[in-house]
């Protein structure tokens, strides 16, 4: 049996998804030895195990087999899962909750986590988002604004690789781009339609964390779009291929895969976190390990499991719950808009590859210091242009080779559009612990009550409205609408139930991602968001990931934790 000195880190880090693998590297190349414990099993970067099978070599040609959807209720909720990828999600089966409310909570169980099926949409929040809680009286004030982020954006930016265009638009601020992908022929004409016929709205190509030039180690983007199946050449940004082999190349970094982090440990005479307590996912042996600082990085539901989960004399509701926030405050983007259009001409065009990321329709709604609609906050659109699929073969009337020439013309172009809302902070949206049921390992598991609400609601409404008179402003016809409000956590951006502020009375974490009252645990995943703003969070995730590390590391060497 080793010693408790054997099972003793610098610093244990658990998850290994985007903000996870990001306080393993800036740890450990700051000369910390690191423990990383992930749930799931191993994945190394580059063996995907579908990565470049032929779509013909799928049985049921991609779809999933009726054996998955029982595996997984609840994944199959999400678009993002098929026969291709289904190896990459949770078993809902081992991992049950209960929805007072329908809560969509979208997992993966391998090493890597989301960040092998993340979109990788790359944007900035400026100080639109930081400030509307204060403008507004809204939850609580940030204690952080832009300028104490855009160091730790660039930072991020700059080694994960952002291919994007600079527009000098002030609530979506430019970053250190590669070379933007390129627009179609479809794309470039909406755009030039849009600034003459609303100058104030701008379209931009998406931000993606995509390569469209060499990183160190990692290949330059193929235009495949099978970023889902993880992708061999390391040609987007994920833990795999990206900051675990920064991690590991310290020679500072111990991985554990297959590892269920059930409870951080507390010393109640030091007050202050000791290390955790873990679950062998085979074996069912418990273990503890033990470190002088702690990074939660589990995802913002699993990260509040952690917490409320982890209960003493001094945290009877939760470690670090004196403020009785933890679990509350819960936010997901909501989608369910789209919007198209017929696009008339451009028949002699085409494009090459598959563009793995579309155009951006940033927010345009309430910018200025009083709201000039009847909700609050904003939206954004992602879409694209496209030529529809080849239909001819269906003309019931041709046979032969007129037959074959029409099967081989593609059909007319059309565009399309989906919308991504902000949701404000609601105390009444919550997680709670549920004792009742267990998982596979006897854990207790979790109790959701998140609604979208009226603000929400009248939000989605405009979007709709707005967008199709846009297309129709721009001279497009043939305008399809569609509005079904999705449900809470299907937009896979679930944030703020341990969130950052700057009384501890009202909030879990002070401006550092680091617990008002437990010193030495630091949460900088989803949970720590204050708001949510209309923007893909990753990207935040990272910069709040490698600012709290560079903090932490300089407290120690002050030993004031």
């Amino acid at each position: 049996m080793d010693s408790a000195a054997d099972r003793f880190y610098d610093a244990i880090v658990v998850g290994s998804g985007i903000s996870g693998g990001w306080a393993a590297k800036e740890l450990t190349e700051k000369g910390l030895k690191v423990l990383m414990i992930e749930r799931g099993r191993p994945m190394e970067h580059p063996d995907y195990p579908t990565a470049t099978k032929d779509p013909w070599n799928f049985e049921y040609r991609g779809r999933l087999s009726n054996e998955e959807r029982e595996r997984c209720p609840i994944q199959v909720r999400h678009y993002s899962i098929n026969g291709e990828n289904s190896h990459f999600y949770v078993s809902d089966k081992e991992n049950p909750y209960e929805e007072k409310l329908r809560y969509d909570w979208i997992r993966a169980d391998v090493v890597g986590g989301r960040s092998l099926l993340w979109a990788r949409q790359s944007y900035r929040l400026s100080d639109l988002d930081f400030e509307a809680n204060l403008r507004e009286g809204i939850g609580v004030d940030w204690p952080i604004r832009y300028r104490d982020l855009s160091p730790w954006y660039d930072y991020v930016e700059s080694f994960i690789g952002v291919s994007g265009r600079r527009e000098g638009i002030a609530h979506l601020p430019d970053g250190q781009f590669q070379p933007p992908m390129e627009m179609n022929c479809a794309e470039s004409d909406f755009e030039s339609r849009l600034k003459s016929r609303f100058p104030e709205r701008k379209i931009t190509i998406g931000r993606t964390a995509n390569l469209t030039a060499p990183v160190k180690g990692r290949g330059v983007c193929q235009f495949r779009n099978q970023c889902h199946r993880g992708c061999p050449y390391g040609a987007y940004f994920s833990t795999n291929a990206s900051t675990l082999p920064a991690a590991f190349a310290t020679g500072r970094l111990t991985l554990l895969p297959n590892t269920l982090v059930n409870r951080v440990l507390y010393d109640e005479k030091k007050q202050r976190a000791m290390g955790v307590e873990v679950i062998d996912r085979d074996t069912g042996k418990v273990a503890e390990f033990f470190s002088s600082i702690i990074f939660l990085n589990a995802s913002t539901m699993a990260t509040t499991f952690l917490l409320l989960n982890s209960t003493s004399n001094r945290f009877p509701s939760g470690l670090g719950n004196g403020s009785d926030q933890v679990g509350r405050n819960l936010m997901d983007h909501h989608k369910g808009v789209n919007v198209s259009a017929s696009v008339d001409g451009f028949l002699d065009r085409y494009y090459v590859g598959r563009r793995p990321t579309g155009i951006y329709i940033p927010r345009y709604r309430n910018l200025g210091p009083k709201p000039e609609m009847d909700y609050l906050r904003g939206f954004g659109f992602q879409g694209g242009a496209y030529r529809e699929g080849y239909s001819g073969s269906n003309q019931a009337d041709l046979i032969g080779a007129d037959l074959k020439n029409s099967a081989a013309l593609p059909g007319p172009w059309r565009i399309s559009f989906n919308g991504f809302g902000e949701c404000l902070p609601y105390q009444e949206n919550r997680v709670t612990l549920n004792t009742d049921v267990k998982d596979k390992w006897g854990r207790n598991t979790l109790t959701m009550e998140v609604a979208f609400r009226d603000n929400e609601i009248k939000m989605q409404e405009d979007m709709e409205a707005s967008l199709a008179e846009m297309l129709e402003a721009c001279g497009y016809t043939g305008i399809k609408t569609s509005r079904v409000m999705s449900f809470p956590g299907n937009a896979n951006h679930e944030m703020g139930s341990a969130r950052m502020g700057k009384d501890p009375k009202t909030s879990v974490l002070n401006g550092f991602n680091q617990m008002h009252e437990v010193k030495n645990i630091f949460i900088t995943d989803g949970s720590s968001m204050t708001s949510s703003a209309c923007v893909n969070p990753s990207l935040t995730y990272m910069a709040l990931t490698a600012r709290a590390c560079h903090y932490a590391v300089e407290e120690m060497k002050k030993k004031n934790i």
